[in-house]
This record gives C-alpha cells, sequence and structure tokens, in this order.
C-alpha cells in the first residue's frame, strides 16, 4: 500500500511539474497570432510588442526575407549575426521564439556572450566551427565540442558561450534558434571594458589583477574590436 502511495505521489509530482519544465522562455500566447505594431516605436514599454488588429494581418506579415542575406560583419571578429526576432519580424511576436543567421569568415569569431533570456540551440550548415559554454560556480566547467555541417550543439541559457572557425580558408555558416522573442545578448568583454558609464577602473584592476597601464590597453583595445 505504501508503494502505491508513494509511486501516486511521484505521479502527481510529475503531472504538475512536467508543464512547467516544458515552457518556453517566453509566456504562452492568448491568441493564435500577435503580429507587432509599430515594432521600432521606442515608446511602447509592454513587456512584448502591440499587436496589430487581426483584421489588418496579411499572408505576407508571416514571411521573412532577411536572413537570406549576412549581418554586418566584424572587422576584428570575422563574424556577423543577423537576428530575426519580434522587432524585426513582426510574427515572432508572443511566440516565443527567435533565430538568428551566423556567417563566420575564415579564423571568424562570434566572442564570448550571453543570452540572458534564452537557450540556443545552433545548427551548423557550412563549415566547421570550434563551440563551447562555461558551466556556473563553484565548477566553472568548459563544455567544448568542435562541430561540423549538419551537426546541433546546445547553448543552456544564461551561460557564457562562443563560436570560432578554426579553418584558415573555408567559411562558415550557422543558424541557430532562441526561446525567446527577445533573447536579449551581452558580449563580456563589451560588458567589462565599454559599458556606458564605464566600470570603475579599481573594480577592474582588483578582478583582473593588472595596474594602470595594463588596464588602458585592455579597455583601448576592446574599443577598437566593437568600433569596426
Amino acid at each position: 500500500m505504501a508503494t502505491v502511495s508513494v509511486a501516486l505521489l511521484l505521479l502527481v509530482a510529475l503531472t504538475i511539474s512536467y508543464p512547467l519544465a516544458c515552457r518556453a522562455a517566453d509566456e504562452d500566447p492568448l491568441q493564435d497570432f500577435c503580429v507587432a505594431l509599430n515594432a521600432n516605436d521606442p515608446q511602447i514599454t509592454i513587456n512584448g510588442l502591440l499587436c496589430k488588429p487581426a483584421a489588418e494581418v496579411q499572408d505576407a506579415d508571416f514571411a521573412s526575407q532577411q536572413l537570406r542575406n549576412p549581418g554586418n560583419f566584424s572587422a576584428k571578429l570575422g563574424s556577423a549575426v543577423n537576428l530575426a526576432s519580434a522587432t524585426t519580424f513582426g510574427a515572432l511576436n508572443t511566440q516565443g521564439l527567435s533565430i538568428a543567421r551566423i556567417d563566420f569568415r575564415p579564423r571568424g569569431l562570434n566572442p564570448p556572450h550571453v543570452h540572458p533570456r534564452a537557450t540556443e540551440v545552433l545548427f551548423l550548415a557550412q563549415g566547421t566551427l570550434v563551440v563551447g559554454f562555461v558551466s556556473t560556480a563553484p565548477q566553472n566547467r568548459l563544455f567544448s565540442k568542435t562541430i561540423y555541417a549538419g551537426d546541433l550543439f546546445v547553448f543552456p541559457r544564461g551561460l557564457p558561450h562562443f563560436q570560432f572557425n578554426p579553418d584558415k580558408s573555408k567559411p562558415a555558416l550557422a543558424i541557430s534558434a532562441l526561446n525567446s522573442q527577445n533573447p536579449g545578448v551581452s558580449q563580456l568583454a563589451v560588458a567589462l571594458f565599454a559599458s556606458n558609464p564605464p566600470l570603475p577602473e579599481e573594480v577592474l584592476e582588483i578582478t583582473l589583477g593588472v595596474g594602470d597601464e595594463e588596464l588602458d590597453r585592455l579597455i583601448k583595445s576592446v574599443q577598437e574590436v566593437i568600433s569596426m
């Protein structure tokens, strides 16, 4: 009898927890669709975007050519990210996902960064990539893998991760899906050395164990990278 009771309790617990575990990062929509209205309006501050009236929604609202071409390449990093999110592709509003095209020149790098609101699943369409992420303290363990065309790799939500094309002569192309219409992104180097306003120099010097001259060199180097 005790065994049956324990089994019933486990079944109830699983029934309650399963929907929570399966939820996307964003809230579930309350209607079939909510094509964004004035997606780039800076005055909109609600958690999501206003919906276009359903009677005005057209077939074309659910299609996008945004990912046909790469984004703007960083001259120093050799990578380009083109993210289709609710603000650039209105049909994604309230759907709990976005998708990105990531192009890599030979030896191109998408530097260590985090997505605070999304897990990322990367599909490598062309080339070779070295990818990885670092888990939280105290282990701070690096999980890294060389992947090839046709492979998938998962970057858990909020963890620092990177993608690097090790090939010296061939480009690479990846497609990433993220389970938020607004995943957010923060490059670690930029957050530390190019924030606005800047972090106190004393904080950085103590954290990194460097002096004024070395810190100035690091700040200047990061600012040069992000300006190109």
